[in-house]
């Protein structure tokens, strides 16, 4: 199974930050060549939470993404901080940016996004219910907060009114296996 498992040479620097690090690395396909592949390194993965409640349904935040200049509802998300577990950084992540307490947590699924060009991690998980503790910590995520019912969920889905990659797939994993909904209430 290793015949077509790439050879790394090594990777040079173009940029780093904080939040990214550029990177060339200098691969080598096994029998056909070899070549500089543009690699964005993140020092950080990030978690994101589907909070169900069989009464109110999944809490979404609308918010403005400046980079595609592009509107939406999303899951509460974003970046472990040093030291953190993907399950501390999306309670935490979500009390910041909805003012809700996520009930106990339960792994939903790990994936990268974009494993061709990075090595980005994202965790997912989904909550069984939330309690309100306050006006969001984080003010700059979102325009609003909200409870959708889970066929209202679809709906948006269909209408794309839900479209990042981390929403999206947090959402229809859920959707997919509905019992992790049922067992996370």
């Amino acid at each position: 199974m290793d015949a077509v498992r790439w050879t790394i040479h090594g990777e040079r620097e173009i940029y780093d930050s904080e939040w990214m690090r550029l990177v060339l690395v200098d691969v080598e396909v096994p029998g056909v060549n070899r070549f500089d592949h543009h690699v964005i390194r993140y020092p950080m993965a990030a978690s994101g939470t589907v909070v169900h409640d069989p009464d109110r349904g999944i809490l979404l935040l609308w918010r403005h993404r400046f980079i595609t200049d592009t509107w939406g509802w999303e899951i509460p998300a974003g970046r472990l901080e040093p030291g953190e577990s993907p399950e501390q950084a999306a309670a935490r992540e979500t009390e910041e940016e909805t003012g809700w307490r996520p009930g106990p947590l339960r792994p939903l699924g790990a994936y990268a996004p974009s494993n061709g060009s990075s090595d980005q991690r994202f965790h997912l998980f989904v909550a069984g219910g939330a309690t309100h503790i306050g006006d969001p910590t984080d003010v700059g995520e979102s325009e609003r907060i909200a409870w959708h019912p889970v066929a209202g969920v679809r709906e948006l889905i269909a209408r794309g009114e839900i479209n990042d990659g981390l929403s999206l797939t947090a959402l229809l994993w859920a959707l997919a296996f509905p019992a992790s909904l049922d067992a996370a209430s």
